[in-house]
């Protein structure tokens, strides 16, 4: 008698953020979401991480998905001017210089 087992196997890479997160300028799309990250790639059987085969630090852009090899003491991107960060990073109230419709604005 004859059974056939299937085996499900391969690589797969898992991206950590780490470090200081100060908001930098991707050089491919121009936005201030580049962080530093940890790539780790791990054999994997049955969808089990098993063994890591690599482990690189990075930059990594948020949008548009670009990579670069993190060296110390080499390029890094620009740090993005002022104390920006996008809305998903920011904690606390939304900006008061936005638009305010006339029926909401103080009687002076």
């Amino acid at each position: 008698m004859f059974f056939c087992i299937p085996i499900f196997f391969g690589c797969s890479q898992k991206i950590k953020p780490e470090g200081d997160q100060t908001p930098r300028i991707c050089p491919n799309c121009h936005n201030a979401s580049v962080f530093s990250a940890k790539k780790k790639t791990w054999f994997e059987l049955f969808f089990i991480p098993l063994i890591p085969f690599d482990s690189k630090h990075v930059w990594l852009c948020q949008i548009c998905h670009w990579m670069a090899p993190h060296v110390a003491g080499q390029w890094e991107p620009a740090v993005a001017p002022g104390s920006y960060q996008p809305g998903y990073l920011s904690q606390g109230p939304p900006p008061q210089h936005s638009y305010q419709p006339a029926y909401l604005q103080q009687q002076k």
